[in-house]
């Protein structure tokens, strides 16, 4: 159990999933942090890490920096997500171990089980088949971390956790036109063609993908609960158990913007796993539960998304 004055380094604190973790923490009224930002710190600098966690010694570590982007910008950068990810956890993780930090949480991504999986997926289906193609170099990188803190745990009795989420969106997003996740980037092309008055949107695939969306302050709740009350090798899925087609979204998110045209489908465009729904009954076993519906959690995101401008030239 974290005391509220332990030292807490929360690794990419400016990206969605930190910051919503840091605005977690803070609700819950711890007040000790160590905060850098990656001009202060590039965490693939194997010495600079090292240095980092010499001297500054967090008591817990959140480990929430990654290199992340949507379908196309993980199959046009294979190598580059592989290396950046993998380098960036395996040096905070070592470092983290090497200083004995107290506890570890790695946050990793659902995109780890495998492309045809049964659904919804549980912990275990992980590495049991071949992963999906158009991310795979990220799940590989994100494996290897989660497998190297249960390895650490194994071979030397160190209490670190991973978190496996689902597709996430909330405050802090990424709106970049090609780089970012499918909710943002939605968000971004509906307000700008009800901006623009066009009269169609024309979105990827056929829309029949079903995908599970949570909303990232759900998440951090659960990455905080899981911090004072996990431990244990296997990973645990964070989600809401509830899943949307693409269409469905696209819609959803259209009415959010107040866009009133036509959503053309463009299925010479790939859609990418056909189904991904988390079997999140392990995380209710402990007693967490997700609080946030996906139609409030859009209006929250559009707002954030109007009075951050900045935010959609990421």
């Amino acid at each position: 159990m974290m005391e509220k004055d332990s030292k807490i380094y929360v690794a990419g604190h400016k990206g969605m999933v930190g910051s919503a973790i840091l605005r977690e923490l803070k609700k819950q009224g711890y007040e000790n942090f160590i905060l850098m930002t990656h001009s202060e710190l590039d965490l693939i600098d194997q010495r600079a890490v090292e240095d980092f966690f010499e001297s500054e010694r967090p008591d817990y570590v959140f480990l929430a920096a990654a290199k992340v982007g949507g379908i196309i910008a993980n199959s046009e950068a294979l190598a580059d997500f592989m290396y950046d990810n993998m380098m960036l956890e395996m040096n905070v993780i070592h470092s983290a171990f090497k200083t004995g930090v107290k506890k570890l949480e790695f946050l990793g991504s659902s995109c780890i089980y495998p492309r045809i999986a049964p659904q919804p997926m549980k912990e275990s289906c992980l590495l049991t088949s071949e992963l999906e193609k158009t991310n795979e170099a990220y799940a590989l990188a994100k494996i290897s971390g989660l497998k190297y803190c249960e390895f650490l745990n194994r071979q030397y009795g160190t209490d670190y956790i991973s978190v496996m989420p689902t597709n996430l969106y909330g405050p802090n997003d990424n709106y970049h036109p090609t780089h970012s996740h499918v909710v943002p980037a939605l968000i971004r092309k509906f307000h700008e063609a009800k901006v623009a008055g066009a009269p169609e949107v024309v979105c990827w695939g056929d829309g029949s993908p079903l995908r599970e969306f949570m909303f990232v302050d759900d998440l951090a709740e659960l990455c905080v609960f899981l911090m004072n009350n996990y431990s244990g090798n296997e990973t645990v899925n964070a989600g809401t158990g509830k899943e949307v087609t693409i269409k469905e979204l696209s819609e959803l998110v259209a009415k959010t913007v107040g866009y009133e045209g036509k959503i053309v489908w463009d299925t010479t465009k790939p859609n990418g796993t056909p189904r991904k729904l988390l079997d999140v009954s392990k995380a209710e076993a402990l007693g967490w539960k997700y609080h946030t519906e996906l139609e409030e959690g859009l209006k929250i995101s559009y707002d954030d998304f109007l009075n951050n401008p900045m935010r959609a030239e990421r």
